[in-house]
């Protein structure tokens, strides 16, 4: 390489020795700076390092005036440093005194210096500071210059990230990478976690850069490639690719960036300036995650997201590290943060250890959302790149009310915290002193209040809240946890366990609702353009009758002398209906023939989710013994919009007239035709939507464990027939201006409801 003493191998191998040597700090950087300009033939090496107040100061400098380091700073809208940090890319100058964003600094004596290459510092894509070399002469710097001062940097960024440099650091003036970290998501789950990050898909941390031999850390790469490559051809061959994990267009997308040719090429490039294989693949990706993060184009954002994916693989083939064993050792007191999960994989950690979520994606009403808040974990969503930001074992605070997220907490923040915990502690002993007084309202309404659940941790909910049953047992979350079917004797436990719990209390049991993004990791599926409005939930039951029969059997073996309720999802015609009865009508003249006990008295019902059952709500009643709104499902799909995609989840409010007027239209159907209605989604956990629930003539609501304190506490308060004047005349107002939510808030604060 033209202008270096030895090329980057031996320049690394150098580093390596430095970065063994029991010196300080300082010492260290001022060693490195020395080894870099000697190799590059360069008069100025210097590393400048970015801080907590986003400015960058100069740590290390050969050839500038050393009076200068700890005290030239510039902020990273300044000087071609600062544009170097701020695009997070290379900048090579032949005169960079013509350049617009030159910045002259009298106290370093660079003047004279008119050739100037800067490379960031970067780790997992984000800026940590900006390693510079100077020379007098106008020279241009080649491709392989810039490459080794790229591979240099990656070992400053370990030096920065492990937290050595902090000792060198002013109070407030620390460096960037472990500053602490105020991030604004979605409220997805109510309440608060404390604890310590664990990646759900962890990078895999690189401790060993410095090749020795760069023909064995070629082959290495290579084979690791060609496994990789073969793998996820298995995954396309196989036509159960639900059992990966993975949807057909992901892979497909892995299988052309496994492919590429550039990205190859540039790995290849880093092994060859002495990285190991795993250094290489940090390396690009790192450059790769850095310009794509910058990028306004929404698809090769999304595009980043698999790149990392594919490259945390590459690297678990080179380590030979495997997921399970991550999962076992997850500590106390942990917060998950990814970019997104699903329900059955949340469920696949051990759930007394979770105390937080942190998603890069993921909506309000998504199914992970709902198992979160199921399982009383704080929840917050939207939280941009981080996975990126956050390292295992960091602190972070999960606030779920409001929507925040605090890396790398100060110690204010945590106590500031730690006051707000033990402030909702005393709300919950305030909300566990109504437990036992009937949830009736300031009119004499009374409204029952049962619990959303689908799980044994679930079931003392329901005494410690005072519910008046279980409204919604959502039986399929058994079979996402199991790695196998769930036999009939395994379901007929639980079954029993659950009434047991519920004890005199009523269960809705609903029957299996999986498909769409609730995959069985055991059940092969199909490939769907649109699995939300596929084949799920009672289609599926109904085209694979043995799989609902066996589910009944257990249901009505578990409710021998008692009553029991089983409800139906995803009804979109009574003819359905009207199957899914008949095979339970089937099951109890199998359990009589062979002598088993049966329920006292076996109530069947419908979940009212398809808006086309808003059309047919005489007929379905006719038939059935109560319907079940399900908020989440019916209002996407009365607007046409994913509740899973954040882009449109929150384009529509449920709280709309159209909405509000098809919750009535199913209330109103009930009361004519004396049927039990209740609404269990996720709308009735929310107090505001209660108020408007209940002035629609809602007597029973399901909502979450944690959600009955206060919305009982809300009802406490009620006038329902001061809401219901409030409410209905907007459902009337044609004008298309009616805010029914401005207008609830407004009533509730004027009388004083806690909302």
């Amino acid at each position: 390489m033209r202008g270096a003493l030895g090329g980057p191998r031996v320049l690394l191998r150098r580093l390596r020795e430095v970065m063994a040597e029991p010196v300080s700090a300082q010492d260290r950087l001022d060693k490195i700076v020395v080894l870099i300009a000697a190799n590059m033939v360069a008069e100025v090496c210097s590393v400048y390092v970015l801080r907590v107040d986003q400015t960058l100061e100069l740590y290390a400098t050969e050839g500038l005036n050393r009076d200068a380091v700890h005290l030239t700073v510039m902020r990273v809208d300044e000087g071609l440093v600062g544009h170097v940090a701020r695009e997070a890319e290379s900048l090579a100058l032949s005169d960079a005194h013509a350049h617009p964003e030159f910045s002259y600094r009298p106290e370093t004596g660079e003047e004279v210096y008119n050739s100037f290459l800067g490379v960031p510092i970067l780790r997992a894509g984000n800026t940590l500071g900006v390693l510079v070399v100077q020379n007098r002469a106008r020279r241009t710097y080649t491709e392989e210059e810039i490459e080794a001062l790229q591979t240099t940097a990656m070992v400053l960024a370990e030096m920065i990230a492990s937290g050595e440099l902090t000792a060198l650091a002013k109070p407030g003036a620390e460096p960037a990478v472990r500053r602490p970290l105020h991030l604004k998501g979605v409220a997805l789950a109510d309440g608060l976690g404390l604890g310590h990050v664990v990646l759900h898909e962890p990078r895999i941390k690189v401790t060993n850069v410095i090749a020795d031999d760069v023909v064995k850390e070629t082959a290495r790469l290579d084979a690791a490639i060609g496994k990789l490559r073969h793998s996820i051809d298995l995954m396309l061959e196989d036509d159960g690719l639900a059992k990966a994990g993975e949807h057909r267009d992901i892979l497909e997308a892995y299988r052309m960036f496994a492919h590429d040719r550039g990205w190859m090429h540039k790995m290849r490039e880093a092994v060859l300036s002495g990285l190991t294989a795993e250094g290489a693949v940090e390396r690009v990706q790192s450059d790769t995650r850095a310009r794509m993060m910058r990028a306004s184009d929404p698809y090769l954002r999304e595009r980043l997201h698999d790149l990392d994916d594919l490259a945390n693989r590459l690297l678990r083939e080179l380590t030979g590290r495997n997921r399970s064993s991550e999962r076992e050792a997850l500590p106390e007191n942990a917060i998950l943060v990814a970019r997104n999960m699903s329900p059955a994989a949340l469920l696949d950690y051990d759930r007394s250890r979770i105390r937080g979520l942190v998603l890069e994606e993921g909506g309000t009403t998504s199914h992970v959302t709902i198992v979160a808040r199921a399982l009383g974990i704080a929840a917050v969503g939207q939280v941009e790149n981080a996975a990126g930001l956050a390292d295992p074992g960091d602190p972070v605070i999960v606030d779920g009310q409001a929507g925040e997220v605090h890396l790398r907490p100060p110690g204010d923040v945590e106590e500031a915290y730690a006051e707000k915990v033990r402030f909702r502690a005393r709300r919950q002993a305030q909300y566990a002193a109504l437990r036992t007084r009937p949830s009736v309202t300031k009119d004499g309404v009374h409204i029952e209040l049962h619990l959303n659940a689908g799980l044994l941790v679930d079931l003392p909910h329901v005494t410690e809240t005072g519910a008046a049953g279980i409204g919604l047992f959502r039986t399929e979350l058994q079979f996402m946890i199991a790695s196998a079917f769930p036999r009939i004797s395994e379901q007929l436990k639980l079954y029993r366990a659950v009434l047991d719990a519920a004890g005199e209390r009523p269960v809705t049991f609903r029957t299996l609702d999986i498909g769409g993004d609730k995959v069985l990791p055991y059940m092969r599926t199909v490939e769907e353009e649109n699995p939300a409005l596929g084949w799920r939930a009672i289609r599926l039951g109904l085209d694979r009758p043995g799989l609902l029969r066996s589910q009944l059997r257990a249901l009505l073996r578990a409710g021998a002398g008692r009553e029991l309720r089983i409800m139906f999802p995803m009804v979109a015609a009574v003819e359905e209906f009207d199957r899914a009865r008949a095979i339970v009508e089937r099951e109890l003249t199998h359990l009589r023939k062979h002598g088993h006990g049966l329920p006292e008295k076996v109530y069947i019902g419908a979940m009212v989710e398809v808006p086309s059952l808003l059309f047919q709500l005489d007929e379905i009643l006719s038939r059935a013994d109560f319907l079940s709104v399900g908020s989440n499902d019916l209002v996407q799909f009365l607007y046409a919009a994913d509740r899973s995609n954040v882009r449109v989840a929150d384009r529509f409010d449920p709280l709309s007239p159209p909405a509000l007027r098809a919750f009535r239209l199913v209330a109103e159907a009930g009361q004519r035709h004396g049927k039990p209605v209740t609404l269990c989604g996720e709308l009735a956990s929310r107090p505001l939507e209660a108020v408007a629930l209940a002035a629609l003539g809602y007597r029973a609501l399901s909502v979450s464990p944690a959600s009955i304190g206060p919305v009982k506490a809300m009802m406490l308060e009620l006038d329902v027939s001061a809401a219901r004047k409030v409410l209905l005349p907007l459902l009337e107002d044609k004008s298309g201006m009616a805010d029914p939510r401005a207008a609830l808030a407004a009533f509730a604060k004027a009388s004083g409801l806690p909302i």
